[in-house]
């Protein structure tokens, strides 16, 4: 007979979902614990009185009995009081929070998983179930301003979701007006440039209004390619051609190297504003007379486009830090500097990242020797 004290962890892992069970599994059992999954919330409730786990994941959607219901009767059950309970959700939102709160769950945690999270979360929780009196009422108040903090930050995310939704028509009225502007023959040319010069800007605009967006639906799972065959020369040409004018405004040339590509499976919008954002981030960095140029090669199985500057570059010790949210290189045209944090831009290259392996594909930096090179590795087939 195993002694209690010898005894491993045991998880309850509950999501309908195979490939998140079987993450899940994975990532527990590395760590020392040992799981038991069930693929829904009736599946889960009779595991529970069989196995009597030290911690339940629950994944709140389910057909059937969801995770809020199963929850509820999972608290009901003898010793079903005591065990802590993590929801895990693709709903990142106030109100599924707060329902998970109010099912009795002691935790919250958003998909996809991320394994060192998850595990760290199971962690804390099961040594938290061990703790004594005295010790479990500053937990309570710690958890509670927790809860406070998670609930103020989700609304801050719904606001911040319903305001860039609700900035793309004034923006694209914008962008008509100037298009109105620049058509006028009778205006004076200067006044004509000036409204090509807005369009610019208020494209810029728009794609960080897009680029938002498309994260919030990359963490909530919904960001999907819908692919089709592309012909990528003839997109990157209209890249160049779109910011072609800022870039010479800059003294830096534009230069594509892709004829004769056949086309390959993608979304064409995706990758259009990956490469328009590639090819904005290395103008900011490009010093006067240099140039960037997007070519491409052929691998086996992939595609790999490249965008390259001759600018400062990006420290190998900091190639991975530069996809993270709201980081870029500080300063322009200079010798390479420490990544900092900047309020109000650096998603760029975060969307790049997602919609890229949306794609199935993989976003990394090389030296360019001067410079760097941004690679995108996609399927041949995707």
């Amino acid at each position: 007979m195993v002694d209690a004290a010898d005894r491993r962890t045991l998880v309850l892992v509950v999501d309908d979902n195979e490939q998140n069970r079987a993450l899940a599994k994975a990532a527990l059992e590395m760590e020392g614990f040992d799981a038991v999954l069930a693929a829904g919330g009736q599946e889960g409730l009779a595991a529970f009185e069989e196995h009597h786990p030290d911690c339940v994941i629950l994944d709140v959607r389910m057909p059937g009995m969801d995770g809020l219901e199963a929850c509820r009767r999972l608290r009901a059950l003898p010793g079903g009081q005591g065990v802590p309970v993590l929801f895990l959700t693709a709903l990142r939102d106030v109100d599924t929070f707060d329902a998970a709160l109010a099912a009795g769950g002691d935790d919250f945690l958003t998909k996809p998983i991320q394994p060192a999270e998850l595990v760290l979360r199971v962690q804390a929780a099961v040594k938290m179930r061990d703790l004594d009196a005295t010790n479990m009422q500053f937990f309570e108040l710690v958890k509670r301003q927790r809860d406070d903090l998670l609930r103020l930050q989700l609304q801050k995310e719904r606001l911040t979701s319903f305001v860039v939704h609700d900035l793309k028509n004034p923006v694209n009225s914008i962008d008509l007006l100037a298009q109105l502007i620049y058509r006028d023959k009778k205006l004076p040319n200067e006044t004509r440039e000036t409204a090509g010069s807005i369009r610019l800007e208020v494209a810029a605009l728009m794609r960080l209004i897009l680029n938002i967006l498309d994260i919030n639906k990359s963490e909530e799972g919904s960001l999907a390619t819908q692919s089709a065959p592309l012909d990528l020369p003839a997109l990157v040409q209209g890249v160049v051609e779109a910011i072609g004018v800022r870039a010479r405004a800059r003294e830096v040339t534009l230069r594509s190297e892709l004829a004769g590509l056949e086309p390959i499976a993608a979304d064409a919008d995706l990758l259009r504003r990956v490469v328009e954002n590639l090819v904005d981030n290395s103008l900011r960095y490009a010093p006067k007379g240099s140039q960037i140029c997007i070519s491409a090669r052929l691998h086996d199985s992939e595609l790999e486009l490249r965008i390259a500057d001759q600018g400062q570059g990006v420290p190998a010790e900091l190639r991975e830090s530069i996809f993270d949210r709201f980081v870029q290189l500080a300063g322009t045209g200079g010798p390479a500097e420490r990544l900092v944090p900047r309020t109000g831009r650096g998603l760029g290259l975060t969307f790049c990242r997602l919609a890229v392996e949306a794609h199935g594909g993989r976003i990394y930096v090389e030296d360019g020797a001067p410079g760097a090179v941004f690679c995108i590795r996609l399927p041949r087939g995707s």
